[in-house]
């Protein structure tokens, strides 16, 4: 007999092997499943406990720090009241500024990106690629680097033209037109480029121009990039406070981020605690309103932007 043979077990006729042990199936949808669901509880927690705490100091009567909790032990609006009663604290005047800033600011920088990324996406011109890598460089560097140079370049074009320098809405608006060519752009050059570039050639052939292959076919079929580019920068200037507290000083001009801001910078803050929650509360149901009304664009504008780099 060989070693193999000697080592083989002889079969029992008719065994049949033991059943092996296998998970519970609580222990297998725990390792499959359950941990997700128990990442997903605890981002849940850490993203509501926020909102909680603003929504208990908002409607919490006595108003100040120290008498807020995560759960509300009382209820009442004065808080709401006061913030359009007081005349510490003029809500209504910052959120027009507010509005008067981003609306325009937003539609311009729109504009130019838009125009921006059709001629990346349908032109080919000498300098075109170096030209985008430079936008998307320039993106890497937050906002407040800039802020110096932005202080001293307006400062002197105050002295020449008091209306668009420092302390002044229309100076605000063009730091942040000037900012417009840099995400949005690529997000719109992306989006461009699955459009059928068929389309442009058939329309040329039928005596259309550049002006109106864009205002007439590209900008109707790019509606979703448009209006998730909109919200990105409409939300990014209503909630900007760097600039805007570089910019605006005099607390009648301010916006609601620098406003606000201020209601608890004063020498009592935690009087004003409750008001200030109370207001960005009232900040917040704009920012959801824009979200949910261009909803239905929101997920196809990215991904169709993200589709060609």
């Amino acid at each position: 007999m060989t070693v193999s043979q000697v080592r083989e077990k002889p079969e029992v006729k008719g065994a049949s092997p033991l059943p092996r042990r296998g998970k519970s199936p609580f222990v297998k949808w725990v390792g499959e499943f359950g941990w997700r669901h128990l990442v997903a509880v605890a981002v849940l927690v850490f993203g509501l406990v926020p909102i909680v705490y603003v929504v208990s100091a908002a409607f919490n009567p006595n108003g100040t720090l120290s008498s807020t909790s995560l759960l509300p032990t009382s209820f009442g609006f004065g808080n709401f009241e006061k913030l359009f009663t007081d005349p510490n604290v003029p809500f209504g005047r910052w959120f027009l500024n507010s509005l008067v800033i981003a609306v325009p600011a937003a539609f311009i920088s729109i504009f130019i990106s838009s125009l921006a990324a059709y001629a990346f996406s349908r032109f080919r011109f000498r300098g075109r690629r170096p030209m985008l890598l430079f936008l998307l460089l320039i993106q890497m560097f937050p906002a407040f680097l800039s802020v110096v140079a932005l202080y001293l370049i307006f400062g002197s074009i105050g002295e020449f033209y008091p209306v668009a320098g420092l302390n002044t809405k229309l100076g605000l608006m063009l730091v942040y037109m000037g900012g417009a060519l840099g995400v949005s752009t690529w997000l719109m050059k992306g989006f461009f480029d699955t459009i059928p570039k068929e389309l442009d050639e058939a329309a040329t052939i039928d005596g259309a121009t550049h002006a109106q292959i864009f205002f007439g076919m590209i900008l109707p079929l790019a509606a979703p990039i448009i209006a998730i580019s909109g919200i990105l920068a409409f939300v990014g200037t209503m909630n900007d406070f760097i600039l805007a507290s570089l910019f605006l000083t005099d607390r009648p001009e301010m916006t609601l981020a620098v406003g606000l801001k201020t209601l608890t910078a004063d020498n009592s803050p935690a009087s004003y605690f409750g008001i200030f929650a109370a207001g960005t509360l009232l900040t917040s149901v704009l920012t959801v309103a824009v979200f949910m009304s261009l909803q239905r664009y929101i997920v196809s504008g990215l991904t169709g932007g993200a589709v060609k780099g």
